[in-house]
């Protein structure tokens, strides 16, 4: 059984590699406000495998989701309800937000993901341990 769980891990690592390599615009521009702790000094982490599933962006310490929505995902519904379910269950919060929402207004997405966060993160002395979700 472990080396099944190992092999469908790697897969889902390789998934998640490829999708950064082959980020869309909106994932891009979002990307550079997040990474490097831009936004409220919240360390962010994008296509990160969670279970069966890979979320577009993630921060462990606020517990948050956020993924970034194509047209597509008018079509599938139903598959981003049970997607957003598995994630909730796991402890996090989910935000969506269309793509042209952040290719047109990226500032106001990046104000409702701080707020979400619980605002600018409080300086801690000590660093966090890593936490594993999924």
């Amino acid at each position: 059984m472990g080396v099944i769980r190992d092999r469908e891990a790697r897969r889902r690592q390789r998934r998640a590699q490829a999708l950064r390599r082959a980020d869309t615009d909106a994932e891009a521009r979002l990307w550079t406000s997040l990474r490097d702790r831009k936004l409220g000094g919240w360390k962010w982490r994008r296509q990160v495998p969670v279970g069966p599933y890979v979320v577009d962006f993630l921060c462990v310490e606020a517990r948050l989701a956020v993924e970034l929505d194509g047209g597509q995902h008018a079509e599938q519904v139903a598959y981003d309800q049970r997607r957003t379910a598995f994630l909730e269950r796991q402890g996090l919060k989910v935000l969506r937000f269309w793509n042209v929402q952040v290719l047109a207004d990226r500032n106001a997405v990046c104000l409702t993901i701080l707020h979400a966060c619980g605002g600018d993160r409080p300086n801690s002395p000590l660093p966090r341990q890593r936490e594993r979700i999924g």
